[in-house]
This record gives structure tokens, C-alpha cells and sequence, in this order.
């Protein structure tokens, strides 16, 4: 049995001190717990080094402004906290999830006074998906839930409450026999996985929804950088999920997912080829030195 992340040996940076995992508590009638007042980041470490580190504690604190709370730590401060931690933990391969939340001090929708706290962890984790999956193809169900309007949620904050109807989606879909699910937006249109987003090829030609109303994620930003260095032509736009039968390939981006091919949304099926190949291959020695210097 897997160690519950409660009992994890090693140590959590918690506001501006290392204290041992077990010890990271905090009190049942915090803010963050029962209004969602929280963000939080996903990263990964490769060989010792943080990817895009900066980038992430920029979206970090640009997430807490749009749920109205600022961090009390610079990006700076925040990226040497993270280094922190992956050293004194002794780790070099790691995911790595800074979390900020409002505290305990005042319970209630407006909570303007609370302390704002900040906590970075790190742990081992492998491939989001089998590995023995992420070339030949994961399945993917189609979720009930749709990502909202923008006009009625926070969408471009990577913030706790919008991952709820996420967890259930994956749930449903993992009790079918799925390894993640597809979520539409509000309009009817494709917009993302559950925790990744998602690209289609089409005549050697690259498709990605518009990141409009979910984020635009910074692997999938390092995809598309990617795919263009190779001279692929990237296409960002509406796509309906109709259009799904004229598309050859399929794969999802994310941090925990990486780069991972798509066999089966649903009905509509797909056959991963050399672009996908070709852009895990890439994303391999982009984000891992040693795989870069190979």
C-alpha cells in the first residue's frame, strides 16, 4: 500500500519555514478548506532543475490576484523556496506543488482579513498515465460536466474549486474503464481534459482548442513552441466535437501528463503517429538534461 501523502517522510517549506510532512497541518475552519480560497502550481523537477520554475510562481501569484489575495512572497522568494525543498528532500526527478490559501482567522464569504499562507511540497511521481500507455494511446470518455463561461468563474486562476467538477469527472470516467475524460466548454465546443489539454492532428497540420475559457497551459505552450521549431503549422481555434472523425492523431499536455497519445475519445478513435512521437520525444530532452546531452 502507497504511503498517504499525510505521512510522507521529508519536509514541506510552510510559511517561510521547513517543517517535517506530518507536521503541515493546518485547522479544520480554514477558509481555503470551505470557500475554495485557494491556488495552488504542478511542477516538475528533472535532474535536479525546476522547469520553467519562474513561470509557474508568476501564474501562482497572478492566480491568487484574480481570487482577490496576495502571496507575501516574490516570485523570486518563491522559486528559491522551491529549490529549497527539492534540495534539502534530496530529490532530482519530483513533482513539486506550491499551494497558497487564505487561513482561520475569519470564516465566512468575505474574508478580506485572513492571513494569507504559502507551502511548497515535493514527492516522487512517475507518469501521470501507464507508461506503457502514453505511446500506444490512452482512452478518454467524454464528460457530462463543460467548463464554465468565463463570465462565471474565475477560469484563467489555477484555483482549487475549479478542479471539483474535474475529480468527478475522472471518477466517472475511470469507472468506465477510461484513464481520464474530455470536457467540453459551455458552448458545446472541445476545450480540455480534466488536467491536460489536448491537440489533434489533421494532414500534418496541428489543432488545439483557444484557450478561453480554461488555461492555457505552460506545457502546452512548450508544445506548440516545440511543434513550430519543427515547422509544424499549429492551428488555434473553435473546434466542435464532430470534427473529431477527420482527425488522424490525438494527444494531451500537462505537467503530470507530459505528453501523452490519445487512442479512443468516446467513439472516436485515433491512430498515434510520428507528430505525436515526435513532440514526446521532443518535450523529453527539452525538459531533462540528461536526456538533452544523451
Amino acid at each position: 500500500m502507497a504511503v498517504p501523502f499525510h505521512e510522507l517522510p521529508g519536509l514541506i517549506w510552510f510559511d517561510g519555514k521547513l517543517v517535517p510532512g506530518p507536521e503541515a497541518n493546518i485547522h479544520v475552519l480554514t477558509h481555503g478548506l470551505h470557500y475554495a480560497s485557494c491556488v495552488f502550481e504542478g511542477e516538475r523537477a528533472y535532474g535536479g532543475r525546476i522547469f520553467k520554475s519562474a513561470e509557474h510562481s508568476e501564474r501562482l501569484k497572478k492566480s491568487a490576484t484574480i481570487l482577490d489575495f496576495e502571496i507575501p512572497y516574490s516570485v523570486a522568494e518563491i522559486d528559491a523556496a522551491k529549490q529549497l525543498v527539492l534540495d534539502k528532500n534530496g530529490m532530482k526527478d519530483a513533482y513539486v506543488r506550491p499551494i497558497a490559501w487564505r487561513g482561520s482567522e475569519q470564516l465566512g464569504v468575505s474574508a478580506q482579513s485572513n492571513t494569507i499562507h504559502l507551502a511548497i511540497a515535493t514527492w516522487e511521481w512517475p507518469s501521470y498515465f501507464d507508461p506503457a500507455q502514453r505511446l500506444k494511446g490512452i482512452k478518454l470518455d467524454l464528460a457530462d460536466y463543460r467548463r464554465p463561461d468565463p463570465r462565471t468563474a474565475p477560469c484563467f486562476a489555477k484555483a482549487a474549486g475549479l478542479y471539483m467538477i474535474c475529480t468527478v469527472s475522472k471518477h466517472r470516467a475511470e469507472r468506465k474503464g477510461f484513464a481520464d475524460a474530455m470536457m467540453l466548454d459551455w458552448e458545446g465546443r472541445v476545450a480540455e481534459c480534466t488536467g491536460a489539454n489536448i491537440f489533434f492532428v489533421k494532414d500534418g497540420k496541428i489543432h488545439t482548442p483557444i484557450a478561453d475559457c480554461f488555461l492555457d497551459g505552460i506545457t502546452r505552450r512548450t508544445v506548440i513552441d516545440l511543434a513550430k521549431r519543427r515547422g509544424f503549422e499549429v492551428i488555434e481555434r473553435r473546434i466542435l466535437p464532430e470534427e473529431l472523425t477527420d482527425f488522424s492523431e490525438c494527444f494531451i499536455t500537462g505537467t503530470a501528463a507530459e505528453v501523452t497519445a490519445v487512442a479512443q475519445i468516446a467513439d472516436w478513435n485515433f491512430n498515434p503517429g510520428g507528430i505525436t512521437k515526435q513532440l514526446m520525444d521532443d518535450y523529453t530532452a527539452e525538459v531533462n538534461p540528461k536526456s538533452a546531452a544523451a
